[in-house]
């Protein structure tokens, strides 16, 4: 089997913490779990630094989640029309770069598509693998299109106030999980520790170095080959990246989806017509400097698929990777100008 191996074109000039040790430490948010891993003197305690973390992630969980109806945005999407809700600095800033990859997408992305991920199942009520639910009609999915569409959301720079248009539902799944592994770092680099590689549902970021110097090598998620006509097991290469000042995001079709007359409906819906994407890109892997865009990129790009999607990757200068399948299963790898400028 391949292998091929990514090195960031940006090496920061600080080494390692010379006779650091690795900590780690693991906990659970947002119905998945966290892991961190960072490089201190052997003799400190992280249990302060573990609570902390965790006090970070409760906040995410606090402003910005749909599962919990006393959150800030449960609070916003029940809101009556033309309310006027002043939001956190981090809900206002997470929903602020939001709408700017929607512009940027052409809505492929859109926060406030919670009515449709919703209606398909995938949010917190009425769930596509609970008894009674079903495939919705097409004039269901009209229905909750209406309710959507980031145009139709107002923000207020000056006070943080977003406005409620009526029937809007935000939903922050594809951005939220991003931008606490970024708070996490942050988190981390304010109590003084500069090296860390963090995990958020299998987001991630990677700060500094270890301590052998060596940079935190993270393999990137793959779908798992099924055999060929053949009988034979093609596999895509294995492909390692240096987390060195970078984070990863992957959206894929096969963790969370549900099967309708022999189609595969996964927990991506593209927000422009309703309905789920197709299932042509497996899935999507976005590096960047900050994880929330690699999270949100990492969306829109599914949306949009391999063709538009490279395009739009190349003109935002991201690095994305596309896994494709085709109708036998078989996978097939793509990547954007930026992702092949990483290769070693």
């Amino acid at each position: 089997m391949s292998r091929q191996v990514l090195i960031p074109t940006q090496i920061e000039a600080a080494g390692p913490m010379l006779g650091g040790v690795v900590h780690a430490l693991h906990g659970r948010t947002m119905g998945t779990t966290w892991s961190v891993k960072l490089v201190a003197g052997p003799g400190q305690l992280p249990a302060r630094w573990s609570e902390g973390i965790q006090q970070q992630l409760d906040t995410v969980v606090a402003q910005m989640s749909t599962w919990d109806a006393s959150s800030d945005l449960a609070r916003f999407n029940l809101a009556s029309p033309g309310h006027r809700q002043v939001l956190p600095e981090a809900f206002f800033n997470v929903l602020r770069h939001g709408l700017s990859v929607a512009e940027a997408s052409d809505g492929a992305y859109d926060p406030t598509a919670g009515a449709l991920v919703n209606l398909w199942g995938f949010g917190p009520t009425g769930r596509f693998d609970e008894p009674g639910f079903s495939v919705p009609t097409r004039q269901a999915v009209a229905e909750a299109l209406g309710r959507g569409g980031w145009k139709r959301l107002e923000l207020d720079e000056d006070t943080r106030e977003a406005r409620q248009p009526g029937g809007l539902r935000l939903d922050l799944s594809a951005i939220a999980k991003g931008f606490a592994v970024d708070q996490v770092v942050r988190y981390l680099q304010s109590v003084g520790v500069a090296h860390c590689l963090v995990e958020v549902g299998g987001e991630l970021c990677g700060a500094g170095l270890r301590p052998d110097g060596q940079p935190w090598w993270v393999a990137l998620e793959t779908p798992e080959c099924g055999p060929d006509d053949r009988g034979n097991s093609p596999a895509l290469p294995d492909t390692v990246v240096a987390l060195h000042g970078l984070s990863v995001a992957t959206s894929g079709d096969y963790r969370r989806y549900f099967m309708h007359n022999g189609t595969r409906h996964a927990h991506t819906v593209d927000p422009r017509h309703g309905w789920p994407v197709g299932e042509g890109v497996a899935s999507v892997t976005v590096l960047h400097a900050d994880c929330m865009a690699a999270d949100a990129w990492s969306t829109a790009l599914t949306v949009l698929g391999p063709e538009q999607g490279l395009e739009r990757a190349d003109a935002q200068g991201l690095m994305a990777r596309f896994v494709l399948r085709d109708r036998s299963g078989r996978f097939t790898e793509r990547t954007s100008r930026a992702f092949l400028a990483l290769r070693a």
